[in-house]
């Protein structure tokens, strides 16, 4: 893959704006700086396929579960990937959801409201822009959060086009076989926060009723089962 220099000095795996600061990046062709594949994708050969679920670009040859999402390409079963519940307090003691877990397993879709929230821009965010909410309701079993890309064949379900700090490929919201929903992480740039909560990504949270989760420089999204 390819990487392009910031003009704050980052080095940003998106070629339009930062994928660090979210600085737009003037330029293309001779910025580019050629890097080795990430650890994460494999090298793909002539027979490589797309994820159904998050759209990524698999190797066959590498296994049968897409290495972004846990898409297992023999089952069709979205995001086999263990929940750590170490590693988020939203499956810990301090925060008990057997209760709201079962409570959630009769529930058959998601709305989340999106707005932009001027308090979360740090110093180098633009400015906030004056965008409405912007209401969805979740029927799919794989939900991806991120930014349109057509060169790259990117169509989120969620799209954050206006939040140039949120990746292409940013997270996604998977139902689960009990009917409940998690939040992922898919090692974005620059991370989600639910709850106050910065995610691990590649672990799942369960998302409750009420819960709200925040990601780019000002973008907040609000999670209500309906």
């Amino acid at each position: 893959m390819s990487n392009y220099k910031c003009p704050k000095g980052h080095i940003s795996t998106e070629p339009d704006y930062c994928s660090e600061c979210g600085a737009k990046i003037p330029g293309s062709i001779e910025q580019v700086i050629t890097v080795n594949p990430p650890d994460i994708l494999p090298k793909l050969t002539k027979n490589a396929i797309t994820c159904p679920a998050c759209t990524a670009p698999h190797d066959p040859n590498s296994g049968h579960f897409c290495e972004i999402c846990g898409y297992n390409f023999n089952t069709g079963v979205h995001g086999e990937i263990p929940i750590k519940s170490a590693e988020y307090k939203v499956l810990s003691a301090e925060y008990p959801l057997p209760t709201q877990h079962l409570a959630l397993s009769t529930q058959h879709s998601l709305e989340i409201t999106i707005t932009v929230d001027p308090a979360l821009r740090n110093a180098e965010s633009p400015e906030a822009p004056n965008q409405p909410p912007i209401i969805l309701r979740l029927d799919k079993d794989s939900n991806l959060i991120g930014r349109l890309s057509v060169a790259r064949g990117i169509n989120p379900e969620i799209a954050l086009n206006f939040d140039t700090a949120v990746s292409h490929r940013h997270a996604l919201i998977n139902r689960q076989s009990d009917g409940t929903f998690t939040l992922r992480d898919i090692d974005s740039s620059n991370g989600t926060v639910l709850n106050t909560l910065e995610l691990t990504p590649m672990v799942d949270a369960v998302l409750k009723d009420g819960d709200e989760f925040t990601l780019g420089h000002w973008t907040r999204i609000k999670v209500r089962f309906v």
